[in-house]
């Protein structure tokens, strides 16, 4: 079908790990190369798989106690290029943007850190920036680029590899976008609704 892509390359960034060690096996014998940071870098090489930081293709390092990681063109250019545009096509050649067909993201526990009594200061820490941006291009590209917006959804994509193999129906990429923008929204919302209290 026209309108299956095939995953080659995965940007995972999730804060729980659970549940991920499945999922990883699976496109790992697909062969999807995996890129990411930090500590779900260091959860995947645990796993025995090999995975690029994305230090390592931005040339630029984590920065400000971590507040800023994925936040780079080579990143977001990856997720956000138009496969079947050519404009977009020779800029990702010309500055070496690599294609990102998957974006894996959990988002930093806001919710469960204000329901724990923390400080202000550590609430505000756990506002998730590139995460959520994360989010929201890879949903916006759903054309070409497969979004899995939360823990919630691992077991739907490993169903879907576990039954295609790594490749996805435009539908099933529909379906992640939307699920993708409930996320996002509920995540604002009770960042608002925190603020709201202050």
């Amino acid at each position: 079908m026209a309108d299956t892509k095939k995953i080659k390359t995965a940007l995972i960034s999730v804060f729980h790990k659970d549940g991920l060690d499945e999922l990883l096996k699976k496109l790992n014998a697909e062969g999807v190369h995996f890129l990411s940071t930090g500590g779900t870098q260091q959860f995947i090489e645990e796993q025995g798989y090999e995975c690029q930081k994305v230090e390592d293709l931005t040339t630029y390092p984590s920065i400000l106690g971590g507040r800023v990681k994925t936040l780079h063109p080579k990143v977001f250019g990856g997720i956000l290029g138009r496969r079947d545009n050519e404009g977009d096509q020779q800029q990702m050649q010309q500055y070496a943007i690599p294609e990102i067909d998957l974006v894996v993201v959990d988002l930093y526990p806001f919710e469960q850190t204000v329901a724990s009594g923390a400080s202000e200061a550590d609430i505000i820490e756990k506002i998730d920036i590139g995460g959520i941006s994360l989010i929201r291009a890879a949903a916006k590209n759903f054309n070409d680029v497969v979004i899995v917006p939360s823990k919630a959804e691992y077991a739907l994509l490993l169903d879907i590899v576990n039954q295609q193999g790594a490749a996805t129906t435009l539908e099933q990429r529909r379906l992640l976008a939307e699920r993708a923008f409930g996320v996002s929204s509920h995540y604002d919302t009770a960042i608002h609704n925190w603020f709201l209290t202050r």
